[in-house]
């Protein structure tokens, strides 16, 4: 199991559970978000989605033994558009609660989230150029929406660390606790937020993706799979990957172009 599904009242948190991988996201987790976020919308129980990690890490991001796989000519069935659907569809607030480090789709899920809270000694990148890919998830969209176009690139151009007080300065999160205080503050808002009649909270969620967030973030993330589908498995990403793999810092030097 991956994820681990806890409720509190009407308040349901989703928690990715691979702590020894710091959480990182394999076709397994994407496939157990969407089911999850899947199964919170349907259910009329549950007015507030929380989403969080075990352990020390919220998620070190996409599983990089995993990547070329998945983009290769013998890839199965691969979840992650069908997760950022459900994230970007999703009908009921949901919070993220950043209790660790984040990478890559760690950090750029947050751009899908109506509210973030982040411990206060977590941080987050978004190592696309490093590992010689293009942005996913939609956050060509939503990180400037979000951060401004200057902070977003920024951001996204860098691929460089970002601690907590950053991440609330630059809008992305929306208030940063002390490590031990974050679930019990992230449960106060999440309550304080599920008090209210379940149709109004989904009426006025509809209200707000419908005014500037899913159809564009959905139509950035089409046009990050183009952008990701001409990168990946390329040389400086195969580099990235071998280097990752060899527990060593890439090398572009010797490729030519870069």
């Amino acid at each position: 199991m991956v994820l681990k599904t806890e409720d509190n009242g009407r308040v349901r948190t989703l928690r990715i559970d691979r702590p020894k991988a710091l959480n990182a996201m394999n076709n397994e987790v994407f496939a157990a978000i969407r089911d999850g976020l899947v199964a919170a919308a349907e259910d009329p129980g549950v007015a507030v989605v929380v989403i969080t990690g075990s352990g020390r890490g919220f998620s070190a991001g996409q599983d990089l033994t995993e990547m070329l796989q998945s983009y290769g000519p013998e890839a199965g069935p691969y979840h992650f558009p069908s997760m950022l659907h459900a994230l970007a569809e999703f009908p009921k607030p949901l919070i993220a609660a950043v209790n660790g480090i984040g990478v890559g789709i760690g950090m750029t899920i947050l751009g899908h989230c109506d509210l973030a809270l982040m411990a206060r000694s977590a941080r987050l990148r978004t190592p696309f150029p490093q590992l010689g890919v293009a942005p996913e998830a939609g956050s060509s969209y939503t990180f400037a929406a979000r951060m401004g176009w200057q902070q977003a690139a920024y951001v996204l151009l860098t691929g460089r660390w970002f601690d907590a007080q950053e991440c609330l300065d630059m809008g992305l999160v929306w208030r940063v606790c002390d490590d031990d205080a974050l679930d019990a503050e992230t449960q106060a808002v999440a309550q304080e937020i599920a008090a209210n009649p379940i149709p109004s909270l989904v009426e006025t969620k509809r209200l707000m993706l419908a005014a500037n967030h899913t159809s564009a973030a959905l139509a950035a993330h089409d046009r990050e799979v183009d952008a990701f589908a001409r990168l990946v498995g390329g040389p400086a990403n195969r580099e990235a990957v071998a280097a990752f793999l060899d527990k060593r810092e890439p090398d572009f030097t010797g490729i030519p172009g870069l």
